[in-house]
């Protein structure tokens, strides 16, 4: 038999996504945030592309980004309780982390697969903060997809895509666990 990391599987077996609107502070300052990060970077990734990357977003970069998720959702017409909840995304989280997918041109390596590492690193980061104990969500909405808000408000270029912002802080209140995928319906054994 393998050795097990029974400490580790038990946490994979019960990780449990905090809401964003649960969260609050302290959040991890920058020496935590760096090992939630590395940890996170150690994502399977073919060819060591490192296709992603990260943007941290601390309290002024959040409130500016609230002001113009607000701006943008007015502008796009969006109806009111899709732009204050774009809004409350940034204005009330303690600190986000922008994965970025950012492929790299490459022979060998599908863009596809580069993708799936991207957001491997995305799951990897939100496991890490939980595993160190922060509350912990991954949220896109609308404007993750917004081309004016990823390019004026995060500088991405124009190959570069947001895989998800990962909201971490501290936790007021404990969500109850939630329906898990019925393993009957979704796995299907090959022996021949």
């Amino acid at each position: 038999m393998p050795d097990r990391n029974q400490p580790a599987l038990d946490f994979l077996l019960s990780r449990r996504s905090r809401p964003a609107k649960t969260l609050t502070g302290p959040a991890p300052d920058r020496d935590a945030l760096t090992e939630i990060l590395t940890a996170a970077a150690r994502t399977p990734d073919h060819g060591k592309l490192e296709p992603w990357r990260f943007i941290v977003l601390e309290r002024g970069a959040l409130d500016r980004l609230a002001d113009l998720a607000k701006a943008r959702g007015e502008a796009l017409g969006h109806e009111a309780r899709d732009v204050e909840k774009a809004v409350s995304q940034f204005a009330d989280s303690p600190l986000a982390v922008v994965v970025v997918e950012s492929p790299v041109i490459s022979d060998k390596i599908p863009v596809i697969e580069q993708t799936y590492s991207a957001g491997a690193v995305a799951l990897s980061l939100l496991n890490a903060a939980l595993a160190a104990g922060w509350g912990a969500n991954w949220l896109t909405g609308w404007v993750a997809s917004d081309p004016v808000f990823t390019t004026e408000g995060l500088g991405l270029s124009p190959h570069e895509r947001v895989v998800g912002t990962i909201h971490i802080g501290t936790e007021t209140a404990a969500p109850p666990d939630r329906p898990r995928p019925d393993l009957e319906r979704i796995v299907t054994w090959r022996s021949a």
